[in-house]
């Protein structure tokens, strides 16, 4: 089933840098990633058909961060739509944080869920973006931090069950659910996972616009 986007409604993308994408940096409202290409992609489909588009997001962001701004960045604009992609941030950082706090599973789900329920109970519509993260090869530089093969396999254990806390989720409250994660896996099967995040991580340029694609395949 897919999303109807009706004239004149406010479509809402929030979450951490993958959707930031420099929005904050520049000029730019909506950042230089999959946002800005899919509201382009959007206008030249339907130039007819008004739209609000909207970026929230927060580079670093967690869930916990989403809560806190929740009431103000979102639930006070009432968008007709919100799109969330947030996770990566509650996966792994316990590998050199000094605070050694590790967000389990059930942390994140219950956090995700306390975000779409005031949503839900508004008529929202909600498009849920798995989080995910590409296999490179060798140490990577994410952010400051040097990452090197074995702690991304700790992140891949730490990221398989949120991914499906946000399938379930999004059963849950009836979203509209983007497999991101599986998404890039098959197209990294052909071209290598450099191609679509460099870092594993953030998208290159032709990820924005496969992520762009698969969300714009959810609304008619």
């Amino acid at each position: 089933m897919t999303l109807t986007l009706r004239p004149e409604s406010t479509v809402m993308f929030i979450g951490d840098s993958i959707t930031d994408s420099g929005r904050r940096e520049g000029d730019q409202p909506l950042g230089h990633g999959y946002a800005l290409r899919i509201v382009g992609d959007w206008g030249l489909r339907h130039p007819d058909r008004t739209v609000t588009w909207l970026n929230s997001g927060i580079a670093g962001n967690k869930v916990s961060d989403l809560e806190a701004r929740w009431q103000k960045d979102v639930l006070d604009v009432r968008p007709d739509v919100v799109s969330i992609l947030v996770g990566i941030n509650d996966v792994g950082w316990h590998s050199y944080d000094p605070d050694g706090h590790v967000i389990s599973r059930q942390e994140y789900a219950a956090g995700y869920d306390r975000l779409l329920a005031p949503l839900a109970e508004a008529g929202t519509e909600l498009i849920l973006i798995e989080p995910f993260l590409l296999p490179i090869r060798g140490s990577i530089e994410v952010g400051d931090v040097i990452l090197d093969e074995e702690v991304r396999r700790q992140w891949r254990a730490d990221l398989d069950p949120k991914i499906q806390a946000v399938r379930e989720l999004a059963r849950t409250y009836g979203a509209h659910l983007l497999a991101a994660d599986g998404l890039f896996a098959g197209l990294a099967a052909t071209t290598g996972p450099e191609y679509w995040a460099a870092d594993g991580v953030h998208p290159t340029p032709a990820g924005h616009a496969a992520l762009a694609g698969a969300w714009l395949r959810l609304v008619a």
